[in-house]
């Protein structure tokens, strides 16, 4: 059976992961608000290190395989790849999320990093001469930044928002840059390591930076008064968003690619919208839903090209052995 059928389609995987990210933001925001963010962003993504961590002594492969002679050196330059990878998609990504998480809502987290990670994506491979330009892309482009330009606009001067809520949305575009970079390099680290020691290792690293971040906020926790409702939500949080998400998305764009694989981020406005409206009582300005818009139908058309993506064609024998960067 190809690989991209049934339960281990990349698509499907792409779209659980969306799910649980999209579920994330409104989850997070409610953990911000009973804890400083640094050790909300601790408690996420240490729990998802050691979830990782117990999926790899249980289900892991071998970190190197006898077959070839330099399959350790391999498996080691990959594991630093990888833990390097957390760095910028773990650590530098949820330290300006959980920070903005502090000052905007999620709703508007919502929208920035999942809706212009793909533009910026986009933009980067254009500009780097890996993927050509074309008139649809390049509108897409001019109208995603003119989207988020009114989105911002609208978030410092509108009835709902002001300075503080502009500061948090800027947080957001970091965010955004950095997952960005994070997606771009993804068939980069996957290549020659298994996926679920590559998430682990990336996730790993971020976490200890995290809790070098919030080391000086962890003497101001209550623990003990601390509600099982939080307790919850953080359980939730690291196994499914923060750990089986991110291996899933690994495994997603080791199959599909980068360009594809942002495509699918556009699932998580959606799903985060419902849950912050529904779930915290969240809401936009007039202007920033019009900006939202813009830059929504802008970060499609700059992605698609003004086309439906063709579904990829299943792999057959003499492309089984290629690195997932090379399908």
């Amino acid at each position: 059976m190809p690989e991209d059928k049934g339960w281990k389609s990349p698509y499907l995987l792409l779209t659980v992961t969306m799910l649980l990210w999209g579920s994330a933001f409104s989850s997070s925001k409610s953990v911000v608000a009973q804890l400083p963010h640094t050790v909300a962003a601790l408690l996420r993504f240490g729990g998802g290190a050691v979830a990782l961590l117990a999926a790899v002594a249980v289900f892991g492969k071998p970190a190197a395989t006898p077959a070839s002679a330099a399959s350790p050196a391999s498996a080691r330059g990959g594991g630093r790849r990888a833990a390097l990878a957390g760095v910028l998609g773990v650590f530098a990504y949820n330290g300006f999320f959980f920070w903005g998480l502090s000052l905007a809502p999620s709703l508007d987290a919502g929208i920035v990093i999942p809706v212009l990670s793909p533009v910026l994506t986009s933009a980067f491979l254009l500009v780097t001469g890996r993927e050509r330009a074309s008139g649809g892309r390049l509108a897409g482009l001019a109208l995603g930044l003119a989207g988020a330009v009114v989105f911002f606009f609208g978030a410092g001067g509108s009835a709902h928002g002001g300075t503080t809520r502009l500061s948090g949305d800027l947080l957001y575009l970091l965010s955004a840059v950095c997952w960005a970079a994070y997606t771009l390099i993804g068939p980069r680290v996957l290549a020659g390591i298994d996926p679920l020691r590559a998430t682990t290792y990336a996730t790993c690293a971020g976490a200890v930076l995290l809790g070098a971040l919030a080391a000086p906020d962890l003497g101001e926790v209550h623990w003990d008064g601390l509600p099982a409702g939080l307790w919850l939500n953080v359980v939730f949080l690291a196994i499914g968003p923060a750990a089986v998400a991110n291996l899933l998305y690994y495994r997603g764009v080791g199959a599909v690619g980068p360009a594809s694989a942002s495509l699918m981020m556009f699932m998580v406005p959606v799903v985060n919208t419902v849950c912050s409206m529904v779930f915290l009582g969240e809401s936009f300005g007039g202007l920033q839903a019009l900006g939202a818009l813009v830059l929504l139908s802008g970060a499609v058309l700059a992605v698609t090209r003004g086309r439906v993506p063709a579904r990829p064609r299943a792999r057959t024998a003499p492309t089984a052995g290629k690195k997932p960067s090379e399908l």
